[in-house]
């Protein structure tokens, strides 16, 4: 009951905010939060909770918010912070062509604040793809990371999961090194043209070493399971090939 309260009295002082341009389904600046739902905003009064800027009141993104507590700020120059060093700005591609200077008045307005400044593009055109080369030029200018959403729920759950991982490691998505020296062999002879996993262990296995790989003629690699001589003459090309490019006074003295 507490909480229906609170809800109608944020419904009623916000109700002579703008509403941010943005895919509503709502009519004459009212938002979806009349209605109760799993998308309501959970009143918090510490940093568990996903910061809304008021001007976002009646996106659709928002119902798809349901694993994190958000609530609206009103002090905030961003669309949403997801911590304090991280913030978006959410933008539809249908309202930067008709309101191009849009996102340039409110970069102005955030500065350079936050350390991660995500652009939340939702692509809702046919064809965007002029509108996102002309945003990727601003996100390399303002030092923003564009992060596309095909969809109003999908805008949601790219916030909602920058909230969830707020504290989390970055090792989920750095790269990670391979430490046995067997698969280091694999992943550097994939990377051959056309040469696979399967061919790289047959080859591995096969020839014993690296050393006994390289020397081997051509003959005896196309020799090998599932090579053939095509993937044969490439492999052989490129053991044999010279690590450093020769330089034009090196090839015009060979010439002579």
């Amino acid at each position: 009951m507490n909480h229906l309260v609170m809800r109608n009295l944020s419904d009623k002082n916000a109700m002579s905010e703008p509403v941010d341009p943005s895919p509503s389904t709502s009519k004459d600046g009212e938002g979806t939060s009349g209605t109760p739902s799993s998308s309501s905003p959970v009143k918090s009064h510490n940093s568990h909770a996903l910061l809304v800027n008021m001007k976002q009141r009646g996106n659709p993104a928002l119902k798809a918010v349901s694993n994190v507590p958000w609530e609206y700020d009103e002090s905030i120059l961003a669309d949403y912070v997801m911590s304090p060093s991280s913030c978006a700005l959410f933008l539809s591609i249908r309202y930067h062509n008709l309101n191009p200077d849009y996102i340039h008045d409110r970069l102005k307005l955030l500065g350079h604040r936050y350390q991660l400044r995500v652009l939340l593009v939702q692509v809702d055109t046919p064809e965007p793809h002029h509108a996102l080369k002309h945003l990727t030029r601003i996100c390399i200018l303002a030092n923003l990371t564009l992060v596309l959403a095909w969809s109003a729920e999908e805008a949601g759950r790219i916030l909602e999961t920058y909230k969830i991982f707020e504290h989390k490691p970055p090792d989920l998505i750095m790269e990670r090194k391979e430490s046995d020296p067997h698969a280091k062999l694999v992943n550097a002879l994939t990377s051959i043209r056309s040469v696979n996993k399967t061919d790289a262990s047959t080859l591995l296995t096969t020839f014993g070493s690296l050393k006994r790989l390289a020397t081997a003629p051509k003959d005896t690699l196309g020799l090998c399971p599932g090579l053939g001589p095509q993937k044969a003459n490439r492999l052989y090309n490129v053991l044999h090939q010279p690590f450093l490019k020769e330089t034009s006074a090196k090839k015009s003295s060979k010439s002579k």
